[in-house]
């Protein structure tokens, strides 16, 4: 880090220090370690930049060298006094910052809105991995005057999220949270187009209903929900689910290998002008004996699926099944949704390569192998397509991809 450091400042003190004669920086990626006295040196280079108006766009990222399961409060504690610290030194630095990244960072004694939100008026891109508030506190956002669009939040063990008011939010992204129930809720998010929900439920989960988190959404055209191979942390509904009807891209990954997929069908009767349906199976037994005691066991899900009356899904163009295997419970749910959608015009089956670990145990035979379940050659992908087609009138072309 020292090395890199000393040669980010030389190159800092050539590129920003000498008068530009082609005129401004249109925009500056910048990442950053605040060790030793480096803070220092970068940041008056940054301020004068700024100031004098060669500077007009950075994207900046304070590091830190600690991996998230090393980190202690009191270290995070001491990160954020130290990015404190530099913003207190060099509050030009706010004035064109539209992209911050943060690591491992406690803001339990720091006022969090102030500091990215009133002072960074021109944040468009928030990225906060291994951030809390301490004890597990909610954080509130009620900003009507950011103009923050995304939010990405990365190992973040809030008590809960509660957006009342980011008016130009459209992208929310969170990969992994502790809260027993519903991670977040919405109010005043007018412009919300995405959300992306990542997470391994552990023991403590007790799940919640995807309706309870959209409620006050309006404009959901993508959501992606990844379980990554835990029990699913949604609770069952139906008619509820009214936030759906907008969506035009609904991805659920990391669906264990095991699972009835019959359930995911009730999203599916849910959203009527759903475009394109990705499904990931997640099949991983290089894992399954290191989180027994971590994460319960993976009851099926009992979700009450309607039955098929008439098609339902008129505007649905592509499904896309992740990790594919002619297993009864993935046929079954490929034919339901052919018949939910009379102008299908993809189902694209792909094989899932195993990771190294599955690899190295012996489970999952590499792609060519004769052994491995992924349909090869002409005539077990026609037996799969007579499976699917048989009794269903369907125009989707049936694409392997291996």
């Amino acid at each position: 880090m020292d090395e890199a450091m000393s040669s980010l400042r030389k190159v800092a003190r050539s590129f920003l220090a000498n008068p530009r004669s082609e005129g401004a920086i249109t925009k500056l990626h910048l990442k950053v370690y605040l060790i030793n006295n480096y803070a220092y040196e970068i940041g008056p280079l940054l301020s004068e930049a700024i100031d004098i108006g060669i500077l007009k766009d950075l994207d900046l990222a304070i590091l830190d060298e600690k991996e998230i399961s090393d980190c202690t409060d009191e270290q995070m504690l001491q990160q954020a006094s130290v990015v404190n610290g530099f913003f207190s030194a060099y509050p030009s630095v706010f004035h064109c910052l539209t992209r911050l990244s943060l690591y491992n960072i406690c803001f339990a004694e720091l006022d969090i809105n102030h500091l990215l939100f009133e002072c960074c008026k021109q944040l468009h891109h928030l990225y906060l991995s291994n951030c809390d508030l301490d004890d597990r506190s909610v954080w509130k956002i009620d900003a009507p005057d950011s103009k923050l669009s995304v939010l990405q939040l990365n190992v973040c063990l809030l008590g809960r999220l509660d957006v009342l008011c980011l008016p130009k939010l459209q992208h929310l992204e969170w990969d992994t949270w502790l809260c027993a129930r519903a991670p977040l809720s919405f109010s005043v998010v007018p412009s919300l187009k995405e959300i992306c929900l990542i997470c391994a439920a552990s023991n403590t989960n007790r799940g919640f209903v995807l309706s309870e988190v959209l409620n006050d959404t309006t404009s959901i055209h993508t959501i992606k929900l990844d379980f990554q191979g835990e029990k699913l942390w949604l609770q069952p509904e139906g008619k509820q689910l009214t936030a759906l009807n907008k969506l035009r891209k609904l991805s659920l990954h990391g669906i264990f290998v095991e699972f009835n997929l019959l359930w995911t069908l009730v999203l599916l009767d849910a959203a009527p002008f759903l475009e394109i349906f990705d499904i990931e199976i997640w099949e991983h037994p290089c894992q399954i004996n290191d989180s027994m005691e971590m994460y319960e066991e993976r009851p099926n899900p009992s979700w009450k699926v309607p039955k098929f009356a008439s098609p339902s899904n008129l505007y649905m163009k592509e499904l896309q099944i992740i990790g594919f295997k002619p297993l009864e419970q993935q046929i079954e749910f490929i034919r339901s949704v052919m018949q939910r959608a009379p102008i299908l015009n993809t189902v694209l089956l792909k094989y899932d390569d195993p990771c190294e670990d599955c690899e190295k145990m012996g489970i999952f035979p590499p792609r060519p192998s004769r052994n491995c379940m992924f349909p090869k050659g002409e005539d077990e992908q026609d037996m799969v397509v007579n499976l699917l087609k048989d009794g269903v009138s369907s125009p989707a072309r049936i694409i392997f991809d291996d």
